[in-house]
């Protein structure tokens, strides 16, 4: 309950403790950007962008830790003669599943924020990305004390239901689809005392208002060459593989054509190839999905949509580039932009998390809000107008009550990490950012006295031999 060597150091020497871990994993930083690049098909500068990011991330953790005055910054005597300690403590036993996608980045956005308030910390491996966080454990084990973070890898299905069902685990941190987390849940004993952080599903939607399409002016068609490339990278990068990648287009129904015949042109200038290759000192845009299942998912997205009206607008969209092992396909994808998509194709509503663009001509505003009102999920959405200030704001204020970010001609995205990334109904529960990671892992605690008597002096000698009193500098 709390009492081992982890949870019970001061926060300052599990500060000292998680910089010296940072340290040793820069030296790993060219391993773990080789395994992103050849595990999970990550161009090289994403591959480097997500390790940077990860240590920019835990440093920016710890500065808040420091400045914020949240965690133990001496006594409050604001409240009469009551004198309050505040600062916060471990929720236990954390219980991480981070995503392949982004293996270190998105596991690392809670796994460090719950080691930093004290939480022992057990960490399974994703089926496919677990390679990165393998070549970690030295680091971890360089800095950490003995059983402070645990690793398990193997299938989720076998091995998370007996650490559920054993009812020792105090949170959950999970990112990934709802219906795994749900499982997990249900096989909780007391799931009333789980605290839960999930990031799950997305269905981010990106609404084009029509008034970017009539200005003819150079400003008019330069701010609209500005909305087509946030569209490409917001729907594809890295093969449209996030959970904040743009899923599905709105656009008008008037221009939803040259829209989409726009879009297909761009796309078609991708670079596809391996994550190493580079053209230009330009990495691949495109590059091989991590398995053929998530090909054969998106082949199938690609058939419903085709046989019930869509078309592929771009060439060779869909199509596999090259030979696999032993002879069988690749995984390499070019992108499918799909047009028009309606309500009765699949892509409309389940989310592809891949190399799928789907293009939903609409005939009213009225057509998006109903898709946002009926929608099963609720993390971000893209509004893209040029003078449309009115129609805008409108949206605005209907989309406020649905997603936890809106995005005003730009793509959907987590950054910047001082920015809470949240997000409602089948999409989050919790808040990811630099100051609510620390607060979804851990519990406010006072600690309280009167000042009268010889309690003052009393407080005083405890301060110098308690660590849960000391401040965190």
């Amino acid at each position: 309950g709390g009492s081992g060597t982890w949870p019970q150091m001061s926060l300052a020497d599990r500060i000292a403790c998680i910089q010296n871990f940072m340290s040793e994993l820069k030296h790993k930083r060219e391993d773990i950007v080789n395994v992103l690049m050849y595990e999970i098909g990550k161009n090289r500068s994403d591959a480097e962008a997500e390790f940077d990011r990860t240590i920019q991330f835990c440093e920016k953790t710890i500065e808040y830790i420091q400045s914020s005055g949240e965690f133990g910054s001496g006594w409050d005597a604001s409240n009469g003669s009551t004198r309050l300690f505040l600062s916060r403590a471990a929720i236990g036993v954390v219980l991480c599943l981070g995503p392949y996608n982004y293996p270190l980045n998105e596991t690392y956005a809670t796994l460090i924020p719950a080691l930093l308030m004290g939480n022992v910390a057990i960490l399974k491996l994703p089926t496919v990305g677990g390679l990165a966080h393998q070549l970690t454990i030295d680091a971890f084990s360089k800095a950490l004390p003995p059983g402070t973070i645990n690793f398990i890898s193997g299938s989720g299905r076998t091995t998370m239901p007996p650490l559920m069902e054993s009812g020792k685990i105090d949170s959950l941190a999970f990112i990934g689809g709802s219906n795994a987390a749900d499982k997990l849940i249900k096989a909780h004993p007391e799931p009333h005392r789980l605290k839960l952080f999930l990031q799950l599903e997305a269905k981010n939607m990106g609404v084009y208002l029509a008034d970017l399409f009539e200005g003819d002016s150079d400003e008019a068609r330069t701010h609209l060459g500005r909305v087509m490339k946030e569209t490409v990278t917001g729907t594809l990068s890295y093969n449209g593989q996030r959970c904040t990648a743009l899923k599905l287009l709105f656009v008008p129904k008037d221009h939803a054509e040259w829209f989409a015949n726009t879009l297909a042109e761009q796309v078609e200038g991708m670079s596809v190839g391996l994550p190493w290759e580079s053209s230009n000192s330009k990495y691949s845009q495109i590059t091989p999905l991590p398995n053929q299942s998530r090909v054969q998912y998106m082949k199938a997205l690609i058939t419903d949509a085709v046989e019930k009206g869509a078309s592929i607008a771009n060439k060779n969209g869909g199509s596999i580039v090259g030979v696999g092992k032993e002879g069988g396909e690749s995984t390499l994808m070019i992108p499918a932009i799909l047009y028009p998509v309606t309500s009765d194709m699949r892509v409309y509503e389940e989310e592809q998390f891949g190399p799928v663009v789907p293009i939903a001509p609409y005939d009213s505003l009225e057509n998006v809000l109903e898709y946002a009102r009926e929608g099963k999920y609720g993390q971000q959405v893209s509004i893209f107008t040029s003078s449309e200030t009115r129609a805008a704001a409108n949206l605005v204020d209907k989309f406020s009550t649905v997603f936890g970010k809106i995005n005003i001609n730009s793509q959907c995205g987590r950054s910047p990490d001082s920015a809470p990334f949240s997000g409602r109904r089948s999409s989050a529960m919790g808040v990811m950012s630099v100051m609510n990671a620390l607060h979804e892992f851990s519990v406010p605690t006072v600690v309280s006295y009167k000042n009268i008597g010889d309690n003052a002096e009393l407080v005083k000698g405890m301060e110098e031999h308690s660590k849960f009193l000391q401040s965190a500098s």
